[in-house]
């Protein structure tokens, strides 16, 4: 029994971790690399029109010729998180 309930305990406290950030947009992000929108600071422009908490792709060509696709999150203050980043491929294994 007293395994049980430490168990639940421990895994309650566990979850309530896991959902409490959820939803916070305080993390920095990825640093950005030239080419991302925020290189070289946030954009002068603020993205008015756009909901708070909304994404937007930007693709783009790093300097070593791949292409790169970040994903954005609009901040509360109107400035711009960089969520994610993924490469693609230079080839595919299965081009004819």
């Amino acid at each position: 029994m007293k395994w049980s309930l430490a168990f639940g305990l421990v895994f309650a406290v566990v979850l309530t971790g896991c959902t409490t950030s959820a939803g916070s947009y305080s993390s920095a992000g990825l640093a950005p690399i030239p080419g991302s929108i925020t290189y070289n600071g946030q954009p002068r422009t603020k993205l008015m029109k756009s909901p708070v908490g909304s994404s937007f792709p930007h693709t783009f060509t790093d300097q070593w010729g791949r292409q790169v696709e970040e994903i954005y999150i609009i901040r509360p203050d109107r400035s711009l998180l960089i969520a994610e980043r993924h490469y693609r491929p230079v080839f595919s294994l299965d081009d004819d």
